[in-house]
């Protein structure tokens, strides 16, 4: 066997340089992507476990104020019994407060005419009794006939004594 020309020794020589450099680069090249994934990799982790960290927080914050609504709607559904049975305390008071105010109304009304029978009785008053010239009208002191709204008490019946009635403004 004859030895290569050494044109072709250099020429091979040269190719398996260029081998020897494309695979270094290519390890390189590699190496930089395996980093670079394991990189990728990492922050996608790191970012999923932020996510997941996050989405566990907004939980714990739901069921926070769920539970805080939840106790919110059990005070306020208290409150809203209490103003009920306040309410049904209120229309029964009203119920029975409205007949006597009924009377009151009637009472207000009834007033004009019980004035003007109160002025005429103290009008009556301050004309006084009759002299002793009016005959066959009472006077202080003395008999007279039978007034049908005399009262007699039992005792008195065979005495034949009447109670004398005077004008006054009490009932």
């Amino acid at each position: 066997m004859s030895a290569p020309p050494a044109l072709q020794i250099r020429e091979a020589n040269a190719h398996l340089a260029a081998v020897h450099r494309r695979a270094a680069e290519l390890e390189a090249r590699l190496d930089a992507a395996e980093r670079t994934v394991r990189a990728q990799a990492e922050r996608l982790a790191r970012h999923d476990q932020q996510l997941r960290a996050a989405l566990d927080e907004l939980g714990r914050a739901k069921d926070c104020e769920i539970s805080a609504l939840q106790e919110q709607l059990l005070t306020s559904e208290a409150a809203v019994h209490s103003l009920q049975a306040t309410v049904r305390q209120r229309d029964e008071l009203i119920g029975q407060l409205r007949p006597r105010a009924k009377l009151l109304q009637d009472i207000c009304q009834q007033r004009p005419p019980l004035a003007a029978l109160l002025a005429a009785l103290a009008e009556a008053e301050r004309l006084g009794p009759l002299s002793d010239s009016a005959p066959g009208h009472l006077l202080p002191g003395r008999p007279g006939p039978p007034l049908a709204n005399s009262t007699v008490k039992e005792e008195d019946e065979d005495e034949d004594h009447l109670q004398l009635a005077v004008f006054g403004t009490t009932v």
